[in-house]
């Protein structure tokens, strides 16, 4: 199908998310836990995702280059790489897949994508929005199952070109390697363990609004999530008792009732895990301002949580919390503050506030990290590029970059003259 057709019909799948999000949020609301405003912002927010790759779509250029001998043509083409296995994740079931699904449809491959089972319906309600567009059966496919079983089965299928996993580290370094013994080719959004860096010459209210804002969106369970938040000691006290003011206010309770700010955990696991983060970081010597446990004893509903004096030793400045809570510690030097935000293996995200345009330019530099945010905390959007380094994967799942990792490039060269 030629790029314009294609494009056509990621238009209105678009259209379809549009006039059904309403319906679609309290499904993912039920399902995932997240409050009603944010899944509905989800909902939304695919079919932003879908119009950007549509456009993108009828622009994967390729070029002639000037050829040394007269009566030779040497031309570059950009052609699909084939079909595709991709893997997604419960925190985000409609977004994480439609990253995949519209950069697959704008480059022309098919794809099967295995859905995450915790949250199957929200995942499923994306995917019928592109059937009802009229995308041809079999060009999208939606599988759930026990994930070591499909992964092991699609990866080394002599079909299947292109692996695309959203998940853990450990999960993606598996999948990875299984990938690269088949030479298949892969994009990994993985872990991390995003630091938030607040300068002494930052507004420290400012810094603590938008900062508490995007660590708790999701309860916490973003991969892209500010996790670790470095201080500077001058204004460690107002910038905390500010997140501290924050965190205690935000309601927690039913996604679907008013005013909810922050819903459940996905599960025990993450429930049992948060307990587990915070004893141990008070173990340590860490200063439990406000939260710090479970809401009730039905649900998975967890307190938002804010940890001062956290030593570099405790487990939770070591491990993605993946959860909501924040562990604060102070610094003074700015070389110290970039050797402890770049100490971890992951490089997904990274967030710096200060007031100062040499120091933002210095730390834009300096951060090991795919993506930094500088005075302001929203990442992701459908135009921008979306992916880590180092532990945190490779490959990117938006911008343009993303086309990247669904065409492969063809160089032809023609001897016209015989």
């Amino acid at each position: 199908m030629p790029a314009f057709d294609r494009a056509k019909l990621m238009r209105k799948a678009a259209g379809l998310m549009r006039e059904r999000a309403a319906a679609i949020a309290p499904i993912l609301t039920l399902e995932q836990g997240k409050p009603l405003a944010e899944a509905r912002a989800e909902a939304m927010g695919s079919a932003d995702t879908i119009d950007w790759f549509a456009e993108e779509a009828r622009r994967s250029y390729g070029r002639v280059i000037p050829s040394r001998t007269p009566g030779h043509v040497q031309i570059v083409t950009r052609e699909p790489v084939g079909p595709a296995a991709a893997f997604t994740p419960w925190n985000f079931p409609i977004n994480q897949v439609v990253r995949k699904v519209a950069a697959a449809l704008a480059a022309g491959c098919t794809i099967i994508v295995k859905g995450p089972e915790e949250t199957p319906a929200s995942c499923a309600a994306l995917i019928a929005a592109f059937a009802d567009a009229g995308v041809p059966a079999g060009v999208i496919n939606l599988v759930f199952g026990v994930p070591a079983e499909i992964s092991a089965y699609l990866i080394p299928h002599p079909v299947i070109a292109k692996i695309s996993f959203t998940g853990s580290t450990a999960v993606g370094q598996e999948l990875a390697a299984l990938a690269g013994r088949h030479m298949k080719r892969a994009t990994m959004e993985l872990g991390g363990h995003a630091p938030a860096i607040v300068f002494a010459d930052a507004d420290p209210a400012r810094a603590a609004a938008a900062l508490a804002a995007q660590k708790f969106r999701n309860a916490g369970q973003v991969c892209i999530s500010p996790t670790r938040f470095l201080v500077h000691e001058d204004i460690a006290e107002p910038f905390t008792a500010a997140f501290t003011r924050a965190a205690a206010a935000i309601r927690v309770g039913n996604g679907l009732d008013d005013g909810v700010g922050m819903g459940p955990l996905a599960n025990m696991r993450r429930v049992e895990a948060m307990e587990a983060l915070v004893a141990d970081a008070q173990a340590a010597g860490a200063d439990l301002r406000t939260g710090g446990a479970r809401i009730g004893n039905q649900g998975c509903f967890f307190q938002p949580t804010v940890l001062t004096d956290v030593p570099r030793t405790a487990r939770i400045m070591n491990e993605e919390p993946f959860g909501p809570i924040a562990p604060i510690a102070t610094f003074r030097d700015y070389d110290a503050v970039i050797a402890e935000a770049n100490r971890l293996p992951w490089g997904l995200a990274a967030y710096a506030w200060t007031g100062s345009a040499r120091t933002a330019a210095a730390v834009s530099a300096d951060l090991e990290s795919g993506m930094v945010s500088i005075n302001q905390a929203p990442l992701g959007f459908p135009e921008v590029p979306f992916g880590g380094i180092k532990a945190s994967g490779h490959g990117s799942e938006g911008g343009s970059e993303a086309m990247e990792g669904w065409l492969v490039t063809k160089f032809t060269a023609e001897n016209t003259v015989f």
